[in-house]
């Protein structure tokens, strides 16, 4: 049996009302009809995030696993479409494959994406959950809190970085990581937050004997708070109390909270300080899996079953976004073999979110969405520049044949999948054709359709 979270706002109480005033009314089809308007396109929404995860991305990343490409559960899904990312700039499909070089240039960055996907805004660069002027934009999971919903937001880096805080927090600069994390930790409705930034351990999940910087999560009394329960924190569920977290750390704790009890609020910091896995040492160059792994760290998908079996308990249903993020990290150092790493673990937390609405959920009431924010490295085939050159399927379990041509990001267009009733909606936006990728949406769309849905 688990704990149930039963979140009752004003927006439940009117609903309730609403269903009494019908069921009263003579006409019974008037009635039904009524009921059926007001009936939400998707009670839980996820979007899943491969940060810097570009089309060559996942491709090799198939290659590697299955010796071909379109192996993976959502490049199946009913909804496909390219998507544009630029922050202040602006995507021309033609000059992108007219000459090798322009896509070097007009990237967004992971802050000003994030805050575009969660908030339907473009801004500058760094900017988390404020506009260009500096405003507070309300963010999706925040119109979801509204609503009475469960929120959270899973990561592999940590857990204040960019893309996490861009759809929970406002603040002017990405790298004012604590007050962002505390922002997040003490002043947010959020139900679930995990990721990396444990201050007493190290790269290689190893512990140490002076901590590093507890900056990722919210300073040393912000910490201190979490690890002995004294933490003063936000009435999560609008009943006028307080709502504490329940911190996690152990890999064996994240793995009990996939299938055992669970609280209301949990906030789990795995044992390693910037990544799960990619900022392990060892020849960060070599081939996938040949540097042993962390064994003490969680893995993407172990995360995402933890924090679905918390959400899960709410009756109003959830928001969640889940982030792949040191796919990005292992672009900018161009790690071919981290980056497929980095991408499989995140494939397989999109194939645990698929299972659980199987087994939980339906189609019919849950929208997954499963993108990145923008690419990272221009990852092309070897031999490209100024021709565009395929990469090379050495079967599966080989490194592909691949060439990075920056340590940057880039403006190119990334994948976009979803599925479920609401996914429809993007049809009416994909309104722009690339001569490659065909129709495309922007990504500040991605929040128009979850604002068009939570009305």
């Amino acid at each position: 049996m688990k704990f149930y979270n039963l979140k009752k706002k004003a927006t439940s109480l009117i609903l309730s009302g609403s269903l009494l005033l019908t069921a009263a009314m003579p006409n019974a089809a008037l009635a039904k009809d009524l009921v059926a308007q007001d009936k939400p396109l998707a009670k839980n929404i996820i979007v899943m995030i491969s940060d810097g995860c570009g089309y060559n991305q996942l491709d090799t990343a198939s290659m590697y696993q299955y010796g071909k490409t379109g192996g993976q559960v959502y490049e199946h899904f009913p909804v496909k479409y390219g998507m544009s990312t630029y922050s202040e700039g602006s995507y021309d499909p033609n000059l992108a494959w007219g000459s090798f070089d322009y896509v070097k240039s007009g990237a967004t960055d992971s802050a000003a994406a994030a805050t575009a996907m969660s908030t339907g805004v473009k801004t500058y660069d760094a900017a988390i959950g404020v506009g260009i002027d500096g405003t507070s934009l309300k963010h999706v999971a925040e119109r979801a809190e509204e609503l009475g919903k469960a929120t959270g937001v899973v990561t592999s880096v940590q857990l204040s970085h960019a893309t996490p805080a861009g759809f929970v927090a406002h603040n002017a600069s990405r790298n004012d990581y604590s007050g962002i994390a505390n922002e997040m930790i003490k002043d947010s409705a959020t139900d679930v937050i995990m990721g990396a930034g444990n201050p007493w351990f190290d790269n290689n999940g190893q512990q140490i004997t002076a901590p590093n910087t507890f900056k990722y999560v919210g300073g040393e009394a912000t910490w201190q708070g979490l690890v002995d329960g004294t933490l003063e924190v936000a009435d999560a569920n609008g009943d006028g109390i307080a709502d504490p977290w329940t911190l996690i750390q152990t890999k064996d704790e994240f793995i009990d909270l996939i299938d055992d009890k669970t609280p209301e609020r949990v906030i789990g910091v795995p044992q390693v300080f910037t990544t799960l896995q990619q900022g392990r040492s060892g020849d960060d160059k070599a081939e996938p899996y040949a540097v042993p792994m962390n064994q003490n760290a969680p893995t993407l998908a172990e995360m995402t079953k933890g924090a679905l079996n918390v959400l899960d308990n709410d009756s109003d249903g959830f928001f969640l976004m889940i982030e792949g993020g040191a796919i990005d990290w292992a672009g900018h150092a161009n790690q071919s073999g981290r980056v497929i790493e980095e991408e499989i673990d995140f494939n397989k937390s999109v194939e645990a979110v698929v299972d659980w609405v199987k087994e939980n959920s339906n189609w019919g009431e849950t929208l997954l969405i499963v993108t990145g924010d923008h690419e990272t490295g221009y990852l092309t085939g070897p031999g490209s520049d100024p021709t565009w050159e395929p990469l090379v399927n050495n079967n599966a379990g080989n490194l592909p044949g691949m060439q990075w041509n920056s340590g940057s990001h880039t403006n190119s267009l990334i994948p976009f999948f979803a599925k479920g009733d609401a996914a429809r909606l993007f049809k009416s936006y994909a309104d722009e054709t690339d001569p490659v990728r065909g129709k495309y949406i922007d990504n500040i769309e991605i929040a128009k359709v979850i604002f068009e849905i939570m009305k």
